[in-house]
């Protein structure tokens, strides 16, 4: 009897060791996945995030990385809530912004996983304009295409617009299809940006498509917020963008693969 309860408590701790293996693999091949179904191969791909540094990012119209609104845990950017950044001694907030990549894209694939926690919300962008985004906007914030990342489901957006639920282009064109994770999980996001042809895609649903220099866009963009901003909706090789909003936000498993040219 005794050898026996010896016996089942080996195997329950193989189990949850094997439990645990298992956790930890499928975090670490997410990204993996992704190339697998693209057909692609890992070599293909550029890490825009280590997990550990924030090698290749700054903050727009910085030299450096606003750390005291952005901060790395646990293989993540962590983009802290407002009542967690510090003030100075007069009560003023400390200098904050935008996190950039320092470098430019054209024709890409950009993966990334993101959550967010009740009520938040936050953006990515591309297609950005430092130049630009200093202009017409705060020295430190980015103007550029935004696909939207939100808590659709609480009580406090019922009455947003549908192009600024997650997913969308932001206050543009409204996200089809869209399947969330309960808040606090991580979803997965792709954006391909082929020649002028675009598209956003949450979750493994594509939800957004749309075309560079479409009547269709054009249209959206002269009732949209930026329609004061000259040359917005034209096409650039843009920074990629996360946005400094008011709430808790983590990214990680940032990754790029570009395209020569566009692909038919």
């Amino acid at each position: 009897m005794k050898k026996l309860f010896i016996v089942i408590i080996m195997l329950g701790g193989l189990g949850m060791i094997g439990c645990k293996q298992e956790k930890k693999q499928d975090i670490s091949n997410l990204a993996e996945t992704v190339i697998q179904e693209s057909g692609d191969k890992e070599s293909e791909w550029h890490l825009l995030f280590d997990g550990k540094t924030f090698n290749g990012w700054r903050g727009l119209g910085m030299d450096q990385v606003p750390d005291k609104h952005w901060a790395i845990e646990d293989g993540t950017i962590r983009k802290l809530n407002s009542g967690l950044v510090p003030s100075f001694p007069d009560g003023q907030p400390m200098e904050g912004g935008d996190l950039m990549t320092i470098a430019t894209f054209d024709n890409f694939e950009l993966y990334f996983e993101w959550k967010i926690l009740k009520a938040g919300n936050s953006g990515l962008k591309y297609n950005v304009s430092e130049e630009m985004s200093q202009k017409y906007d705060s020295p430190n914030a980015a103007i550029g295409y935004e696909y939207q990342l939100l808590d659709d489901d609480d009580e406090s957006y019922k009455d947003i617009k549908a192009s600024q639920f997650s997913g969308s282009l932001y206050d543009m064109i409204e996200a089809k299809n869209v399947e969330l994770q309960p808040v606090g999980k991580f979803n997965t996001s792709r954006i391909i940006v082929n020649g002028n042809h675009v598209e956003h895609w949450l979750n493994g649903n594509m939800v957004v498509e749309f075309d560079y220099g479409s009547a269709r866009l054009d249209s959206l963009y002269k009732i949209s917020k930026y329609k004061d901003y000259p040359n917005f909706i034209k096409k650039r090789k843009g920074h990629i963008v996360l946005q400094n909003h008011d709430d808790d936000a983590w990214f990680r498993n940032i990754k790029i693969r570009e395209f020569k040219s566009s692909q038919e």
